[in-house]
């Protein structure tokens, strides 16, 4: 239950958990909106050449049951798992939502994907049907298990969306979920291995609300822009789960970034709250912002990435509202965050949210006093956290510590806490780069440059960039036969570039006789993400 905020340390303090008995997303948010304020718009549509399209909430209650009843109708059972791959249209919201009323399990994925990225991504997951554009119907090879394909716009062999939306019942009995059952699942790059399915509860869709409550303070008279791509988590919580969960309004644009079309529409829609990735802010406050009416806007927020301090204070200055950062992962979402009206250090990724507590780690698990670097943790239980990854109970352990009879969840990140709480990110414990806004996993790097003949092995690592936050840096060594160039690495560039995801690929590839490694043989990224910092500070990287 959401406790006024007053001041942190009291909203903390009064503050409980308090989870019902079972939870369908479609059922208690969006049908129970749709019971309140059936008119009241929900969801307001926008692409680049201008077309819009508007939905209440009684609209949005009829299409997901729609959905709904078309997943039943071939055979979509309660547990069993859809790929979603679209862009920002509003099909997207039709086909999550529609997905929990079955209790079907979304896999939303980014549509720059490649066919073996999708494929990956099937096989692991065990989908049995899929929703996407008849432009990306070729990334998906033909797989006997797929009950059901549907394309936006239609394809040989694929039905059509629409028509199937309309010739579906708009009436449906939603699942009545239960708080652990699997809701959604997310795959997300890991610094070794392959990408990792990230499994939610239906409790963490609830829970997620928190965010909304005390880092934006949503309400049913926001009008809530989040940029972030329809893979990532943060628009699953961000665009969809927290927004409506408090009955704000939801701008979706479907459209390249562009700094002043970004500022137009924020005058021209009246967005309230706007979230975007720290290399969006660092173009946003280049532009001349008082051209702008920004009047209505009275928050702006970020994560995924650490956002300058003089960009924050210029942005506040300039815009004439509080741009607030907050801290989360895949596996808990957000979990520290800065709120409008508490007090914030600026260089601080904030505090935990009310119902979180965390804990900065040694090497063995203890806990450390302010001011000391470590691990950071989340204190368990917390219903947040995931129900781990799919099918691979290891590497779900491996993110479990205990010490002194308390139970954490390792974040595999570095900070620093002060005296007060507050939190200093200071870096990954692994090598997962952060590029503007993307997280990309090495191993997912040196495996397609492994499949180049001129590669012998490759390492890649992060490289600071003054726009994304990072870039990838490739440190190359190459077979006998083929001779470093420019040439050979605009060439290894392309070849990343169409053996994965086009936004992957190394910005800067440097040639290297031999790769630093341990004496069992293992790679010192460490070392070499070193080299590329020291590069980069001394003006010799030009990616």
């Amino acid at each position: 239950m959401k406790i006024p905020f007053t001041t942190y340390e009291e909203t903390c303090r009064r503050f409980r958990w308090d989870l019902p008995a079972t939870f369908n997303y479609g059922r208690d948010v969006v049908d129970l909106w749709s019971a309140v304020a059936p008119e009241r718009l929900c969801l307001q549509w926008q692409d680049q050449a201008g077309r819009q399209q508007r939905f209440a909430w009684r609209e949005m209650c009829e299409l997901t049951n729609r959905f709904a009843n078309t997943l039943a109708g071939a055979g979509v059972r309660k547990g069993d798992r859809v790929i979603v791959m679209l862009p920002r249209i509003p099909e997207w919201q039709i086909a999550l939502v529609g997905c929990t009323k079955l209790g079907a399990i979304p896999v939303p994925c980014i549509e720059m994907l490649t066919g073996k990225d999708v494929a990956y991504r099937i096989r692991q997951s065990g989908a049995v049907a899929v929703v996407t554009t008849r432009a990306a119907t070729s990334k998906f090879p033909t797989m006997e298990q797929f009950r059901l394909r549907l394309a936006v716009g239609g394809a040989p062999g694929w039905a059509d969306l629409a028509e199937a939306l309309s010739g579906a019942s708009a009436s449906f009995t939603c699942d009545d979920t239960a708080l652990e059952d699997p809701a959604i699942i997310y795959y997300t790059s890991g610094s070794t291995g392959l990408p990792k399915g990230v499994t939610h509860a239906s409790r963490g869709l609830y829970t997620w609300r928190n965010s909304a409550w005390y880092w934006h303070d949503f309400s049913a008279d926001d009008l809530v822009w989040c940029t972030a791509d329809t893979g990532w988590s943060k628009a699953g919580t961000a665009v969809l789960f927290a927004p409506w969960s408090c009955g704000a309004s939801v701008f979706f644009y479907d459209g390249p970034f562009d700094a002043r079309r970004r500022l137009d529409l924020i005058e021209r829609n009246g967005i309230t709250v706007f979230c975007g990735a720290a290399t969006e802010f660092r173009h946003l406050i280049n532009e001349d912002l008082p051209r702008w009416d920004l009047s209505r806007l009275r928050l702006a927020a970020s994560a995924g990435e650490m956002v300058n301090p003089e960009i924050v204070r210029r942005w506040e200055e300039t815009a004439g509202c509080k741009l607030v950062e907050a801290y989360g992962q895949t596996e808990t979402l957000m979990t520290v965050a800065n709120h409008e009206r508490a007090p914030r250090r600026l260089g601080s990724m904030g505090r935990p949210l009310p119902g979180t507590e965390m804990a900065v780690l040694d090497d063995n698990n203890a806990p450390l006093p302010p001011g000391r670097s470590g691990q950071l943790a989340v204190r368990l239980p917390n219903p947040q956290l995931m129900l781990g990854y799919w099918n691979e109970p290891e590497r779900t352990a491996a993110t479990r510590a205990e010490h002194s009879g308390v139970e954490y969840f390792l974040t595999g990140d570095r900070v620093s806490m002060d005296a007060d709480g507050y939190l200093y990110y200071e870096g990954r414990t692994d090598d997962i780069i952060s590029s503007a806004g993307y997280r990309i996993g090495p191993v997912e790097i040196e495996n397609a440059l492994a499949e180049h003949p001129a590669v012998l092995e490759s390492a890649a690592v992060p490289a600071p960039d003054a726009e994304r936050g990072e870039i990838v840096m490739a440190y190359v060594v190459v077979r006998a036969g083929f001779v470093p160039s420019p040439a050979l690495a605009a060439e290894l560039q392309d070849h990343v570039k169409h053996s994965t995801a086009p936004y992957k690929y190394p910005r800067a590839v440097v040639f290297i006789e031999e790769l630093p490694k341990t004496a069992s043989g293992k790679i010192l990224r460490r070392e070499l993400k070193a080299r590329a910092f020291a590069t980069a500070q001394s003006g010799g990287m030009q990616p």
